[in-house]
């Protein structure tokens, strides 16, 4: 016979853990905060053993909680995509999820038909946010945000590796002025992708940082590159964009990139989510699709 402790008492010590926060707990388990402290009770008591260290006024782990809490989430996601499998209700519902303002509606977006095509049951709930910290609350299942893949307590997938190269309309490449090499930038307003370090780079890893003319200090600065690169389509100057998010606007010729040059970016763009959440079955779903869409492969 196993000798488990109290299932009920087992969710609210794993929320509560989860969240750092009784209130957010009962929230999510639809009971009240005084609940989820008592269940919390129990448990210890049942363990014999503090799973929370209650001196200060944050709710923080102990040494034993912190050793039991992976355990347990690891127990209850089995036992989620058991039921699930069984039942078939594992696809099917909303999911949240948070992305770049940038990747959400140059790149995201275009592909979403094909998705739902795919998985009409799947409720797309996107907010858009820079915020790497949306998580705090459980208010989304994924997030999608740029970086360098190293999120404390976060698995992140990639889903592409950036790199940034010179980029214009086309009516400004076949212009009376002309941009045959890269000294000829000095002849164009540079477009600027906040923070403005980008071109510095460029032009000093292809020997034209000193040409005379070209001020990469200077120019329309923007702080979402996807309006970086509407400016450029829209002729005000010469953007260093993302290829990967200009990929699209690059094959239908509403971009082009005048230079064969590229510079890497040691940031890509990521699949965010808590080590410790629940994986729900369209969580997994979207996250094979997403990979497959950017040419990677889902592991």
């Amino acid at each position: 016979m196993r000798h488990l402790p109290p299932l009920t008492s087992i969710k609210a010590f794993e929320a509560a853990a989860r969240h750092k926060n009784f209130k957010l707990a009962a929230a999510e388990l639809h009971v009240t905060p005084a609940a989820v402290s008592l269940q919390v009770r129990q448990l210890e008591d049942w363990l014999g053993a503090q799973l929370f260290d209650r001196s200060g006024k944050n709710l923080a782990l102990s040494a034993k909680g912190q050793a039991y809490l992976p355990e347990l989430t690891a127990a209850l996601n089995l036992l989620a995509n058991a039921t699930e499998q069984l039942t078939g209700n594992g696809i099917a519902g909303p999911l949240r999820i948070t992305a770049l303002p940038s990747f959400a509606g140059k790149w995201l977006l275009p592909r979403l038909a094909g998705f739902r095509e795919q998985h009409p049951d799947i409720e797309l709930v996107l907010e858009t946010s820079t915020d790497s910290r949306d998580f705090a609350g459980q208010q989304f299942d994924l997030a999608i945000r740029s970086g360098a893949g190293r999120w404390r307590g976060m698995q992140a997938d990639l889903i592409a590796q950036e790199s940034l190269t010179p980029m214009c309309s086309p009516a400004l490449l076949q212009g009376p002025l002309p941009l045959a090499q890269p000294a000829d930038l000095h002849l164009h307003p540079l477009l600027h992708d906040a923070p403005r370090d980008g071109w510095p780079r460029w032009l000093a890893m292809h020997g034209v940082a000193g040409v005379a003319g070209i001020d990469a200090s200077r120019g329309y600065v923007f702080n979402d590159s996807s309006l970086v690169l509407q400016a450029a389509m829209e002729g005000l100057g010469v953007a260093l964009g993302r290829t990967f998010l200009a990929a699209d606007d690059l094959t239908a010729g509403r971009l082009v990139a005048p230079f064969p040059h590229t510079l890497p970016n040691d940031y890509g763009y990521w699949l965010v989510y808590p080590k410790t959440s629940p994986i729900l079955a369209r969580i997994m779903v979207f996250r094979e699709w997403i990979l497959a869409q950017a040419g990677g492969k889902a592991k």
